[in-house]
């Protein structure tokens, strides 16, 4: 097991976190597309955390026993919160003005995700990727 975290509070920071998710996914033996799928989910994460909680952190976490290997992405924040989580699933809802394909996204290019979140307090979120 590998755990680590990367403050996110700069641009430089998302890169950052970016290239130690694929380094973990690729040491996991996932294939350049889930690596890619992998940094795409934590750019999208972690750019989530700069412009709505200015600080937080990306958690990376690698898991490999003899039964599975997985990499498991953790965005955790104190910033304002999710007042809706179901429509900040839906395709298309944005706060800011964007494409509103954030959320959505990082949900359908990862295998699972649990979002915690409460108004003013902040937001958690959870992604895994199991390599098949």
């Amino acid at each position: 097991m590998f755990k680590t975290s990367v403050e996110i509070m700069t641009e430089w920071d998302i890169v950052e976190a970016r290239q130690i998710g694929r380094q973990e996914a690729k040491m996991l033996g996932f294939n350049t597309v889930d690596q890619a799928r992998i940094t795409t989910a934590i750019s999208e994460l972690a750019r989530n955390i700069y412009l709505y909680a200015e600080v937080g952190t990306i958690e990376i976490e690698r898991i490999e026993t003899e039964g599975e290997k997985r990499i498991i992405i953790t965005a955790v924040d104190k910033g304002p919160g999710i007042q809706d989580v179901r429509k900040v699933m839906q395709d298309g809802y944005s706060t800011s003005g964007g494409l509103g394909a954030g959320i959505p996204g990082v949900n359908r290019l990862m295998d699972s995700m649990v979002i915690q979140s409460n108004v003013g307090e902040g937001t958690t979120i959870k992604t895994e990727k199991w390599l098949r």
